[in-house]
């Protein structure tokens, strides 16, 4: 079970990450932020981030072998950058019409998944 809250917390906690990041991105297309200060922008990605942590924390702690948890300080890193990129291509296509698929994207997601097979290999 630590299994499946860890991975749904990092999905989670990644989501808002890529909010927080790249969202305010897309607030020129919002008339409400059109005029806000980037300190202004700031402090809206502060308050998405936050979120982030609050789930990040978390699934570390859930997954982590020295808190009970099922994988090593590697395992968790090497799981979260796959759940990153998964979410952030996922949310730059559904955000950011302009983005496209390409073979190399392709290509480097069959790299992830082989990093992820050697890393949890024993």
């Amino acid at each position: 079970m630590r299994t499946i809250y860890t991975i749904v917390l990092l999905v989670l906690s990644n989501t808002f990450m890529t909010l927080a990041w790249y969202g305010h991105l897309k607030f020129k297309d919002m008339k409400w932020s059109q005029n806000l200060p980037l300190i202004g922008i700031i402090l809206i990605s502060w308050g998405i981030a936050l979120f982030e942590y609050i789930l990040q924390v978390p699934a570390n702690r859930l997954g982590f072998k020295e808190y009970g948890g099922p994988f090593s300080l590697v395992q968790l890193k090497v799981i979260q950058e796959v759940i990153t990129l998964v979410v952030f291509m996922i949310f730059s296509f559904l955000f950011f019409k302009t983005e496209t698929f390409k073979l190399n994207h392709l290509i480097g997601f069959v790299f992830l998944v082989l990093a992820v097979y050697f890393i949890f290999k024993k």
